[in-house]
């Protein structure tokens, strides 16, 4: 082989050597690249600013216990079955549910409790439904109703990720000692997905929905309300059973 031909054949393996180097170089490169556009989405979430907190309206409810509100012993039961997510849940707590409770839950004649119904719409419904049975136990579940449902800004948008429902809890004034233990093991976890079976068991389809119960003859005899419904509505099925019990 001649010097010529020798020479040919090292140009050619030194231009291999030089393609080989620059592919691996190229693959490092987008591994790494591709490395930290995972790790941007994984730790962007935990850093990134949280939106102002917007305070709710204050309500006054009587008697507040835990999810319920009023007297136990009322005439009339109602549950609502709610998605903290659910844009008809919010119309009904602005427009309707203060006036419900003015007007039947103040005065006795109703007695009030609020269920979630799990993960209904998605992920963030579960843990907005955790994060207030969480402040219940601070005797805040009301406080972080309101709170909830004042900062809803649409479904599954991180509206109620970890990091803003902590804000949530610390603007409302919780003890975030105890309210991150609660959330940490999971506490109510397991009450908010017996809350999703309950609503599946009354047939329950659609929130908000609301189950009037009540007893005629030791009986107890059940109205469904379905939807954001104006007190109107309220008002016309709660005096129909009152006048069925005879009262």
């Amino acid at each position: 082989m001649t010097n010529k031909e020798m020479s040919k054949r090292q140009a050619r393996k030194e231009q291999i050597r030089r393609k080989e180097k620059q592919s691996r170089l190229v693959s490092i490169l987008l591994i790494t690249l591709g490395a930290v556009f995972v790790a941007f989405f994984i730790i962007w979430p935990n850093v990134k600013p949280v939106a102002e907190v917007v305070t709710p309206p204050q309500v006054t409810r009587t008697n507040a216990d835990f999810n319920k509100v009023g007297d136990p012993n009322a005439p009339i039961k109602i549950l609502e079955y709610s998605d903290f997510q659910c844009p008809y849940c919010r119309i009904f707590y602005e427009n309707t549910e203060a006036q419900l409770i003015e007007q039947y839950v103040d005065t006795g004649v109703v007695y009030f409790e609020y269920k979630s119904v799990g993960g209904f719409i998605g992920p963030e419904s579960r843990d907005a439904a955790e994060t207030a049975y969480c402040a219940g136990d601070q005797g805040m579940f009301w406080e972080m109703h309101d709170a909830i449902f004042a900062n809803q800004t649409g479904e599954n948008v991180g509206a109620y990720s970890t990091r803003r429902l902590e804000a949530l809890a610390d603007a409302i004034g919780l003890d975030m000692g105890e309210y991150n233990d609660c959330i940490s093991t999971g506490k109510y976890a397991d009450l908010v997905e017996q809350d999703a079976t309950d609503a599946t068991a009354a047939g329950i389809q659609a929130t908000p929905s609301f189950l009037v119960l009540y007893e005629v003859n030791g009986e107890t005899q059940t109205r469904v309300i379905q939807g954001a419904q104006g007190i109107d509505v309220f008002t016309q099925e709660i005096e129909a059973a009152l006048a069925e019990m005879g009262q």
